[in-house]
């Protein structure tokens, strides 16, 4: 688990270069948009599961650059690019998370590219075939305070993502007589190669790199599909994977001119793929916990989503998923029941159970949240849900007795650090509901199919497996 994924940086502009287990990114001249930036008052800290260096304050450490090897420990299926070449509606996301406990601050890097198959924008021969369609590549970052940076070009052309492994990234302005790249750069050839710089705001600028501590599934056994081995096949879009539920980063991020260095800070990264986001979703996550030994994850959402081939007709679909003391507790679907309680703003209230244990967990926000875009079908990239991360958390994990009841508890701890989120819509009232999902879909994800033995040549994999 020393693998590290690592970021490049740009001198003066905002840049991109994600820090990630296990590649980095690469996005440049990140605009701001309706962004007032202003210290707010000193929040107490949060206590952290990670190392004590975390509560002694800021620390000056320098991320490590290790190209990351394939077969890597805690890689998940899904890690890889899914755009299979064709015109068929797409998109893909890619969200990465770090939490900063001493300065109570976290910093959140979307990026994802649109129907990337019309990748220099469509034409009026391109619309007459295909009809309208949202083409593009966006960058946005939530970063401290809850402010708001975001880029944005119709053009995908310079947009290059790995099939197969987690590497991606994008080029808005090359560098002088510089080719864009298409592929991973170390960080040095990075800033010869891409252009820093844009106007309107302050710097913000990073370079870290990042230590997986867990991938999705126990960390002795093989990762996990986080929506199952269907996953695999373009039925029940969009589709979701958690590639890191917990990791570890160390360097440094710049935001409009304050240095925020850490050491071992807790991280998270997950991704979406297909046809475009669930018409109405929540979600709740957070590596920052009080009153635990150990490094615990949490991720816990649901949405809205269209069923395949039928018109007009919908599922609940949720899950919650913890790791905790090298072990993973999976409450979906096809193993339990979730239910949840979710305002149009400020509440979260999430109860899940399978056949060993049960957990819940309530978020509330006092912090108005901040407007972000996703990849929408009707609109393309647009203002879509609200997010805050500085949601207050409570999280309780029992195992089950025999008769069904709560037994001993595993697992009760607090974050004033938890990222909340609403999106699509409309939301006129508080949303309760339960997963449903068909008895027969239900049963075939409980079947254990590795997808990975069906294409043992890694040449003949579908994308992004």
């Amino acid at each position: 688990m020393d693998r590290s994924g690592s970021s490049a940086l740009l001198r003066q502009p905002l840049t991109a270069v994600c820090p990630l287990p296990p590649r980095f990114l690469i996005f440049r001249k990140v605009p701001i948009a309706n962004v007032e930036f202003r210290r707010r008052p000193p929040k107490p800290k949060a206590a952290t599961s990670a190392s004590e260096a975390e509560k002694t304050g800021a620390v000056s450490s320098s991320p490590v650059y290790i190209p990351t090897p394939r077969d890597r420990e805690l890689r998940t299926p899904h890690s890889g690019y899914h755009f299979d070449g064709t015109a068929r509606m797409f998109f893909e996301g890619w969200y990465f998370k770090v939490s900063i406990p001493h300065s109570r601050q976290s910093f959140c890097f979307m990026y994802s590219v649109e129907n990337p198959a019309f990748s220099d924008g469509m034409g009026v021969l391109d619309r007459a075939m295909y009809g309208h369609r949202f083409t593009g590549v966006g960058a946005q970052i939530l970063g401290a305070d809850d402010k708001y940076i975001c880029q944005f070009s119709e053009k995908s052309k310079n947009f290059w993502g790995s099939r197969q492994e987690l590497m991606l990234g994008n080029t808005f302005i090359a560098g002088n007589n510089s080719a864009p790249p298409n592929g991973e750069l170390t960080p040095q050839e990075f800033r010869k190669r891409v252009l820093e710089g844009f106007q309107n705001v302050k710097t913000a600028r990073w370079e870290y790199s990042t230590r997986p501590v867990y991938g999705w599934g126990d960390i002795k056994s093989k990762q996990k599909s986080t929506a199952g081995w269907l996953a695999a096949f373009p039925v029940f879009e969009p589709h979701w994977q958690i590639c890191m539920a917990g990791g570890l980063s160390t360097g440094w991020i710049e935001w409009d001119g304050e240095r925020f260095e850490f050491e071992n800070a807790p991280s998270y990264s997950e991704k979406n793929w297909g046809g475009g986001f669930p018409r109405k979703w929540f979600w709740v996550q957070c590596n920052v916990f009080k009153g635990a030994s150990g490094e615990v994850a949490l991720t816990a959402a649901g949405g809205l989503r269209k069923l395949a081939g039928l018109a007009d007709n919908y599922e609940n679909a949720a899950l919650v998923g913890i790791h905790y003391g090298g072990n993973f507790y999976e409450f979906v679907p096809w193993n339990g029941t979730v239910s949840w309680e979710i305002s149009q703003w400020g509440y979260w209230h999430i109860s899940a159970e399978n056949n060993q244990n049960m957990v819940e967990l309530v978020a509330t926000a006092e912090e108005p949240g901040t407007p972000l875009r996703a990849p929408t079908q009707e609109a393309g990239l647009v203002t879509a849900c609200k997010d805050t991360c500085y949601g207050d958390l409570t999280l309780q994990l029992w195992e089950k007795t025999s008769d069904g009841k709560k037994g001993k508890l595993i697992l009760d701890v607090t974050s004033n650090m938890a990222a909340v989120e609403v999106g699509g819509g409309p939301w006129f009232s508080t949303w309760k509901g339960t997963t449903s999902m068909p008895e027969l879909v239900s049963s075939a994800l409980q079947v254990p199919i590795d997808v990975d033995s069906f294409f043992p040549v890694p040449l003949f994999r579908p994308p992004g497996l």
